[in-house]
């Protein structure tokens, strides 16, 4: 399998870019976005007239982005730190049968 060009967050959801191509696609995304709005700013009369495009196409490139970090990267879900097999909840409410450090210690 190819390296990822994007790896995994570790808290949260999404991507961040980890081989040079992953960068790549950054930096075309952040060049078309500041391209777009001079363009779009220099033919505009009024903020309305710029913001009103540039949300609409900024939000297609970041459609955009998304699929190409969905299908080049890493798989990508809701983490919040290390994955670990065990939950916080586990910690606090332990499954039934199962022995802490202080229990095995007071035997």
């Amino acid at each position: 399998m190819q390296t990822p060009w994007f790896k995994a967050k570790r808290y949260g959801w999404g991507w961040y870019p980890s081989t040079w191509q992953g960068w790549l696609v950054m930096l075309v995304f952040v060049s078309f976005t500041i391209w777009n709005f001079m363009r779009i700013d220099a033919a505009s009369h009024s903020n309305s007239d710029t913001l009103r495009p540039f949300v609409i196409e900024t939000f297609g490139a970041l459609i955009l982005l998304t699929v190409i970090c969905w299908l080049t990267g890493e798989k990508s879900r809701w983490r919040w730190g290390s994955d670990k097999s065990a939950h916080s909840s586990d910690i606090i409410n332990p499954p039934s049968g199962t022995v802490h450090e202080e229990d095995q210690h007071k035997a």
